[in-house]
């Protein structure tokens, strides 16, 4: 059984996954807009709403993260109660990866050794959106 978080955005869904792909050096991922949905008389999209993120995936480090915006109207509170866990072996790139995701966000817990860990810190992004990053043992 996989778990894989599903993120959603309120209009800068596209913004931030290409972000993410850069941050994490990933293949830039598909991405399928609500303008792609077939029509539904009954729930007409404004041009607008078209343009949104219907469904996009970011693969790195193993892992698979899904995201989307979320429809003009609908409930919206950034990041609640969301956090992604980054562990990775490598910790040059985990270094890399802490270095860009803090730019314009908030650190929780710097970068540092912990008992549970040689290398632990959480940071919230510019998106609202809480990382936390493991070098594994």
């Amino acid at each position: 059984m996989a778990i894989t978080p599903y993120v959603n955005f309120n209009g800068n869904c596209r913004e931030a996954v290409t972000f993410y792909t850069e941050v994490f050096n990933a293949v830039s991922p598909n991405i399928m807009t609500f303008g792609e949905m077939p029509p539904d008389p009954d729930f007409p999209l404004s041009e607008d709403m078209k343009k949104l993120v219907m469904h996009t995936e970011l693969k790195f480090e193993g892992g698979t993260i899904m995201f989307s915006d979320v429809l003009p109207g609908s409930p919206f509170t950034p990041g609640e109660s969301i956090s992604i866990m980054v562990s990775s072996k490598d910790e040059k790139a985990l270094r890399r990866y802490w270095e860009r995701l803090k730019e314009g966000g908030t650190v929780g817990m710097e970068l540092a050794p912990q008992f549970w860990s040689n290398l632990y810190g959480f940071v919230t992004d510019k998106f609202g959106l809480g990382w936390q990053l493991d070098l594994e043992n």
